[in-house]
């Protein structure tokens, strides 16, 4: 019975293996007409491309970016970072207030910062700075950078002469880095940041210390350490102009946001450079220079204030000219032959007219009384406190009674001989003081009221040397 059995299984094997043979052999026949491409048509599934679901492109599925902003004001709100958390504060509203009641003090400022407000907002955006430190130019000099200050402090961002000397601004007799626009701009920059990482991170702490240094800042802090008070900028025990100084720049930044809303009428300012920087490679007159690229020379004075003889004598061999002058200049200069580039030189040295020093005023004495401080008395005599703190020889604010103080008359200088102006359209402060050959901080002593911005009819009183 076993011997049948195999048999069979062996017999059922055979067949199983021919029928898997012929199989292959048929399949492998079918292969072999299905690739022969020149007798053969492939037969292609039949798909009903009607019922297929329609598939948009990548690139019509991404929603594109906003558009950048066309005005460079809208481009700074975009980027403010400081007014997070700060909810009512009586000290910003109450420069708010000024802002709202002078209208034409940033409108002004805005005018002249126009030439300038693209570059800064630039530089501080590739840094991830707050853009409402833009606006620090308009709190330290309105944006005139031939602004100066009692403290000789200098240009847009207000450098005394230690820090500019710290932050590599040289000061020559010919070329003064604190004036030059991106020079200071950036050595700003690298101060605004060195305090900001000093403070932990602080803006308001950092923008403290820029105007009263940080070493008042930082004394200020560790008293109320010791004492277990709070030691953010609000709570400190700072001098009343750095007290007025942070809310001054955050309440500008909140009328910037909303202008219309104060009655302010900021003019459009493109979002585009306005200058570019042109090479130079020997001493160049800026005037001929202005006449050689058809720039107005104001303009060409107010790119490169740092050019105190208005010529290239010192200083980086560059020019800042505006970009729609620059490939005119570049070509005209590239084109010049070497006898034609010897008339852009200066015929010789042009020294300041007025010595930066001004000359011995008449003086008069007060005596301390009881109660007294620096402020009342110095606003009582209408002079500047850091004057009286310089005539005295005074390190700080403290007084005894009964101490003789020394002060200056700095209402009008003497032996002058006076004149009227009498304001025009597009007139400013640095013009009418270049048109009269005075210092432009002269100018503003003996007119207070100018300090802020000029008015077409406005009449200003000029002391001329004899």
């Amino acid at each position: 019975m076993s011997s049948f059995k195999s048999n069979a299984l062996s017999s059922d094997a055979l067949t199983r293996l021919a029928k898997a043979i012929a199989v292959v052999i048929s399949a492998t026949l079918a292969g072999c007409q299905s690739f022969d491409h020149s007798t053969q048509t492939v037969e292609r599934p039949n798909l009903k491309l009607t019922k297929r679901i329609p598939q948009e492109p990548l690139w019509l599925n991404e929603k594109p970016g906003p558009a950048a902003p066309k005005d460079i004001w809208e481009r700074m709100r975009q980027g403010f970072q400081l007014q997070e958390g700060l909810g009512v504060n009586p000290r910003i509203e109450q420069q708010r207030l000024w802002f709202a009641s002078n209208p034409s003090f940033l409108e002004g400022a805005g005018e002249r910062g126009s030439l300038y407000i693209h570059y800064i907002v630039e530089r501080l955006e590739e840094r991830n700075m707050p853009l409402e430190l833009a606006l620090l130019p308009v709190i330290e000099s309105s944006y005139n950078p031939m602004a100066y200050s009692h403290a000789n402090a200098v240009g847009l961002w207000q450098f005394i002469p230690s820090t500019g000397r710290y932050f590599n601004l040289r000061q020559t007799r010919a070329y003064d880095g604190r004036r030059d626009i991106t020079a200071s701009t950036l050595a700003a920059m690298n101060y605004l940041t060195r305090l900001h990482d000093m403070f932990n991170g602080d803006w308001l702490l950092a923008l403290a210390a820029y105007n009263a240094g940080e070493g008042t800042v930082s004394r200020a802090i560790e008293r109320n350490q010791k004492l277990g008070l709070p030691t953010d900028y609000w709570n400190l025990p700072l001098p009343q102009e750095t007290k007025d100084y942070v809310p001054k720049l955050l309440a500008l930044s909140q009328v910037v946001m909303t202008p219309e809303a104060y009655g302010i009428n900021l003019n459009p300012i493109a979002n585009e450079p306005y200058f570019e920087t042109v090479e130079i490679k020997q001493s160049m007159d800026l005037s001929r220079v202005a006449a050689l690229a058809e720039i107005d020379e104001d303009e060409m004075f107010q790119l490169n204030p740092a050019y105190k003889q208005r010529a290239t004598t010192d200083g980086p061999q560059q020019l800042l000219v505006p970009t729609s002058k620059a490939q005119l200049l570049t070509a005209s200069l590239s084109n010049l032959k070497p006898e034609e580039l010897v008339s852009l030189r200066p015929k010789k040295a042009v020294f300041d007219t007025v010595a930066s020093n001004p000359p011995a005023r008449p003086t008069r004495q007060y005596r301390v009384k009881r109660g007294d401080n620096l402020t009342l008395i110095a606003k009582a005599n209408k002079v500047n406190v850091k004057d009286l703190q310089r005539w005295n020889k005074l390190s700080g604010h403290n007084l005894k009674a009964g101490q003789t103080l020394v002060m200056q008359d700095t209402r009008k200088p003497a032996t002058k001989k006076t004149t009227t102006y009498t304001v025009k359209k597009g007139d400013s402060l640095y013009i009418v003081a270049k048109r009269f050959n005075v210092e432009m901080q002269h100018l503003k002593r003996w007119n207070p009221n100018s300090a802020r911005a000029l008015k077409p009819g406005q009449v200003l009183t000029v002391y001329k040397p004899h």
